[in-house]
């Protein structure tokens, strides 16, 4: 069997990665290693098979941990989804847990692929190292644009992804950096835009707006960006980055209108609230290099509202999901309000 170390596989987008990869390659074997830190959430893997998926608690960004395991179970690959994510959280408090996990994390894994010789790992990042493109220009980030990240979280993003680059440039360490879009799916931790805005109008509650809401993202289906990753397990080309993203170009206000209106809710359940600091306007992304390897959305921008509605319906579906995160307390210390 082909054996993946996949490091978050506990979060949104890494156990629906594990998913994904157990269902579609029989012959798989996961090793899922995750922190636990509030997003990292059991309930998204407990059903999985216990022959084919091992899940072990350990930080990433410890070497003698991460080495031990690689030494017991010889992962063929690594793909590694372990990072702190929100955004809100790097800029009013807690960034130096977004510096170990985003920036040592990565160092660990290209050391231990480094030295264990492991044949390929994908550090999967984020476009927001690219900073932000305006509403009224034609550019989108391409693999070569700079670097110029505005926020906290997407800074130390960008760190990992530079210690990745030396690992190759330096020891030729097989490594790929993949920078993906915004993701909206299942098992999505409630404090993002999407599961919360579905949350708050469910409930007749305000959905918060910052500013002006024309904050432009564009949106991929989570299953997109996992069948994207698997393209690259078997295409990739090490040494090569890659941007993943579906042309899905909305605004928040955008977003938020599609959904009050599958939900028969009213327009005026929105409510603006104080701009984030230093707020990205725009990200755009040309996933040209991926599609030219054969890669392809099922969900583009025609399925985006297919996309929300079967969404609206696994949290209706999974309403026992949220109560438990609500029972640890996390759901309600980390959504704003």
């Amino acid at each position: 069997m082909r054996t993946i170390l996949v490091g978050g596989g506990a979060g949104f987008i890494g156990s629906n990665f594990v998913r994904y990869m157990l269902g579609a390659h029989p012959d798989v074997r996961i090793i899922n290693v995750d922190k636990l830190t509030y997003a990292g959430n059991l309930d998204n893997v407990s059903d999985l098979p216990a022959d084919r998926h091992i899940f072990i608690k350990a930080d990433i960004a410890d070497q003698e941990a991460i080495d031990a395991i690689i030494q017991e179970y010889r992962p063929d690959q690594i793909v590694n989804f372990a990072a702190e994510t929100h955004v809100d959280r790097s800029i009013h408090g807690g960034l130096r847990d977004f510096v170990f996990a985003n920036v040592m994390g990565p160092q660990v894994l290209c050391e231990a692929t480094k030295k264990f010789n492991i044949p390929l790992y994908i550090q999967i990042s984020t476009d927001e190292v690219f900073g932000a493109l305006e509403l009224e220009e034609d550019r989108l980030f391409h693999e070569e644009t700079a670097f110029a990240p505005n926020m906290p979280y997407a800074a130390c993003k960008a760190g990992g992804d530079l210690i990745c680059r030396s690992y190759f440039k330096t020891f030729g360490t097989p490594i790929i950096v993949t920078h993906c879009s915004n993701n909206y799916g299942p098992y999505q931790f409630p404090e993002k835009f999407i599961p919360q805005a579905i949350s708050k109008a469910l409930a007749d509650q305000h959905i918060p707006i910052y500013g002006d809401g024309l904050y432009v993202r564009d949106w991929i289906h989570v299953i997109d960006h996992c069948r994207a990753i698997d393209l690259l397990l078997n295409k990739g080309v090490p040494g090569e980055v890659y941007n993943i993203g579906v042309d899905n170009e909305r605004s928040n206000l955008d977003v938020v209108k599609i959904l009050l209106e599958i939900l028969g809710k009213p327009a005026d359940l929105t409510v603006t609230v104080q701009d984030r600091p230093g707020h990205d306007r725009r990200y755009a992304i040309d996933a040209s290099k991926i599609k030219a390897l054969g890669w392809a959305p099922l969900y583009g921008r025609e399925e985006f509202e297919r996309g929300l509605r079967e969404k609206i319906q696994w949290y209706a579906d999974n309403a026992a999901w949220i109560d438990r995160l609500k029972t640890r307390g996390d759901i309600n210390s980390h959504i704003k309000t």
